[in-house]
């Protein structure tokens, strides 16, 4: 079975864990930390980096969007993503956008979090405060003008990673992104936090929840 490995508190992990859900993939889930259980980790993925995922064959993936890959094709035909080349752009650009508000709030969430308050440098942080909301705001223009439906208890990929992303921003940086000041991306995290696979794997939490 396929094991991963890594804390709900990180969106990447969260969204690996919706995603592999999603996609009916069955695997075990090892909610170890990449500070609590740094050497642990360390003897599954050399560079401890969440998500890590453990193939059945042992071969140790990391990287959310690389795992998914590697998920997408095991669960072929299934797919969160089009096929048709126009609509796969768009959906590339959309994740392209909600990738980058998650990179974006990470850094920001360490920068204030973990660097001491001398260290921290507020123009930088300035800075990457402005990319997280350029993007929300993009996606939100997005979402409303192409309303997101779950298929059944699925989202297409860009939705759900878009979803994950937004509910991380509300909870690591409070108030930096009013849902007010984007009102599809907060309808959007009301759908995807009532999904069964959302619920499964909800932020924070040890561990997903026993899978039907």
């Amino acid at each position: 079975m396929l094991q991963l490995v890594g804390m709900l508190d990180s969106p990447y992990v969260r969204r690996t864990a919706v995603s592999l859900q999603m996609l009916g993939l069955r695997f075990e889930h090892r909610p170890l930390s990449v500070f609590r259980h740094y050497d642990e980790f360390r003897t599954i993925n050399p560079v401890v980096r969440v998500p890590t995922l453990v193939s059945e064959d042992d071969v140790v993936l990391s990287d959310s969007t690389l795992i998914l890959d590697y998920a997408e094709s095991l669960a072929h035909p299934r797919s969160l993503m089009p096929t048709g080349l126009l609509a796969r752009q768009q959906a590339l650009h959309v994740l392209g956008l909600a990738l980058a508000a998650g990179d974006k709030s990470v850094a920001l969430f360490y920068e204030r979090n973990l660097r001491p308050p001398e260290k921290q440098h507020e123009p930088w942080a300035g800075r990457i405060a402005e990319q997280i909301r350029a993007a929300y705001a993009a996606l939100d223009q997005h979402f409303q003008q192409h309303p997101p439906k779950a298929d059944g208890h699925t989202l297409p990929q860009p939705a759900l990673s878009t979803a994950v992303f937004w509910h991380f921003t509300q909870r690591a940086l409070p108030g930096l992104v009013p849902p007010a000041d984007c009102p599809a991306l907060a309808a959007l995290s009301d759908l995807a936090e009532a999904l069964p696979a959302f619920r499964a794997a909800p932020h924070g939490e040890d561990a997903v929840r026993a899978q039907g």
